[in-house]
């Protein structure tokens, strides 16, 4: 099967749509407190809530279930460890939202989840094309 630009560039739309709901909308307080200490949670809700929208979408192009599993699972992975590193550097920093190392440090964080999406559609590309 050929993959086309087009559908390339819809998924990465869409993982970016499920981007914004699950780090802008779905957060709970739960997901949001303790987010220094290493293994919390909270912060393995979210990547959760991550990983079952990427899973969403990516069934939507007839990702086959391995695939589709090993992307997700290496999405949770990645995706709970930038929070930490993000949450662990705010918090050593005591940062705060009018400083500007905090928006470097979300800008960075923000990066890296986009830059996340770029291999993730790379496999897809890679393992159906």
């Amino acid at each position: 099967m050929s993959v086309s630009i087009g559908s390339v560039l819809l998924l990465i739309c869409l993982l970016q749509i499920k981007h914004m709901f699950a780090d802008y909308f779905l957060q709970t307080p739960r997901m949001l407190s303790g987010r220094g200490e290493y293994w919390h949670m909270g912060r393995a809700q979210h990547a959760g809530v991550h990983a079952v929208g990427s899973a969403i979408v990516l069934l939507g192009f007839g990702t086959p279930f391995g695939l589709l599993l090993a992307i997700v699972l290496a999405e949770w992975v990645v995706h709970f460890n930038i929070d930490f590193w993000k949450a662990s550097y705010s918090q050593k920093k005591d940062l705060t939202p009018d400083q500007a190392a905090f928006w470097r440090a979300a800008g960075f964080d923000q990066c890296l989840h986009h830059l996340t999406y770029i291999a993730m559609v790379w496999a897809w590309v890679a393992f159906t094309g």
